[in-house]
């Protein structure tokens, strides 16, 4: 048995080839898809100087978001998953081009950049399904924390690095050069893509059609375990997350500027990447269901006793710690949704919680404005945190099963070499303990 120590496991890196291409590819991705989301919105003010316009590129990109990630999971458990990831990075690439040319040519249509930042989204709502559901058939499931927390790192580190890099190609070379770093940061991603193995589905997968979506939707419905990963995002997300509460607390209580809520962002994120970094204990962790829990109540905590602070310094710090937090539980959440889907059905399961990530936030900032508006911004914080932790523990109450849940390998797991593509998952035997 590998010992697992406090630092970022890569062991998925250094064991499995086919992994080291889909983590590579995901880095290329993430990092070119990243300056284009920092560009696009400084193009919009340059044309428009409305912080509405700009305010509307987050919604041209929330729709497809919810309807393809839905529908681009059914898209995933349809078809060979290598050849989709392939198709979506070479229709991102074509979007990307359509923003070179329309930046050269000095159009200045907002039409023309949301409907790019709509069809961007749709694809990315498509890809992210498939790449998350070919992830257990790359490594052990034994790995699977190891690799999702890796994943994450990819992520967190393009959100920090993506925008600097983007702003500095707008300020130095302008929007075409910005946009022309995505198209070669696709073209990276597809080669690597391109060498993964030609991963077939049992039976040839399922038509992706609303029967299919369906089918995935009961899925999830019959199996708290799943469904219990789902809502602890919602609940976490929609009753607490703090972002939409920055700008006032910056000024209201720091006595700040638009600079000092920028370092609330900041911390955030930072501790979102810091909890990768060290992620390593997660893969000897199995009470998966009570770690869990547990993981969520510490990110209502923290984040009520954010909304109490009276010194930046320590709301810098209780940010960061809710980052942290909030990466821990979405790195074994994701694994049990993995673990516990079979194959055929793991797109559709990882559409539902594209779908989450993506709508939980955003009706968190529009429940912690409303409610600020009521009470004011730090009382919003307070509230949002102490809902959030009544509300999980009300979960854990209502489904207890969930708290002796066990993500354990199977006798025939251990230290076993990956599955080979194409050959059905073993049975899993973790689902019974939940019942």
């Amino acid at each position: 048995m590998k010992s697992l120590g406090l630092l970022i496991d890569v062991t998925p890196l250094r064991r499995y080839p086919a992994f080291r291409r889909l983590f590579g590819g995901q880095c290329m991705t993430l990092l070119g898809s990243q300056v284009t989301q920092a560009a696009v919105p400084w193009q919009v003010y340059e044309i428009t100087h409305s912080s509405v316009s700009v305010g509307a590129v987050g919604l041209a990109a929330l729709l497809p978001m919810v309807v393809f990630g839905l529908y681009g999971g059914a898209v995933a458990d349809a078809m060979d998953r290598r050849r989709l990831v392939l198709l979506v990075a070479c229709g991102s690439a074509l979007v990307s081009a359509v923003l070179v040319v329309q930046a050269l040519a000095g159009w200045n249509s907002l039409w023309v950049l949301y409907g790019c930042v709509a069809v961007q989204a749709g694809l990315f709502a498509v890809d992210l399904p498939a790449r998350r559901a070919l992830v257990p058939r790359l490594v052990d499931p034994g790995d699977l924390p190891a690799a999702n927390s890796l994943l994450f790192l990819v992520f967190s580190l393009g959100v920090i690095g993506g925008p600097l890099i983007g702003s500095a190609m707008v300020a130095v070379s302008g929007y075409g050069a910005a946009y022309l770093v995505d198209i070669a940061a696709f073209g990276v991603a597809i080669t690597l893509l391109r060498g993964l193995p030609s991963i077939p589905l049992p039976d040839g997968g399922r038509r992706a059609d609303l029967g299919s979506v369906v089918e995935g939707l009961r899925f999830i419905r019959k199996r708290p375990v799943l469904w219990m990963c789902y809502s602890l995002d919602v609940v976490a997300t929609v009753f607490a997350m703090p972002t939409a509460l920055f700008p006032a607390l910056a000024v209201e209580r720091f006595h700040g500027s638009t600079e000092t809520a920028a370092y609330l962002t900041a911390a955030l994120a930072a501790g979102t990447f810091l909890g990768t970094v060290f992620s390593g204990w997660l893969g000897a962790v199995r009470r998966v269901g009570l770690a869990s829990i547990v993981i969520v109540i510490a990110w209502g905590v923290a984040l009520g006793a954010f909304g109490l602070a009276r010194e930046l310094w320590l709301a810098l710090l209780l940010l960061g710690a809710a980052g942290a937090a909030d990466t821990f539980s979405a790195v074994l959440r994701t694994s049990v949704i993995q673990r516990e889907t079979p194959d055929e059905l793991r797109g559709r399961t990882s559409g539902v919680l594209t779908i989450v990530g993506a709508g939980g936030p955003r009706l968190g900032d529009g429940r912690a404005g409303f409610v600020a508006g009521a009470v004011g911004p730090g009382a919003a914080a307070v509230v949002g945190g102490v809902t959030c932790v009544a509300a999980v523990l009300a979960l854990a109450a209502a489904v207890p099963s969930f708290l002796r849940y066990r993500l354990t390998p199977q006798p025939d797991e251990k230290d076993a070499p990956p599955q080979a593509p194409g050959k059905p998952d073993p049975p899993r035997g973790t689902e019974a303990e939940t019942h």
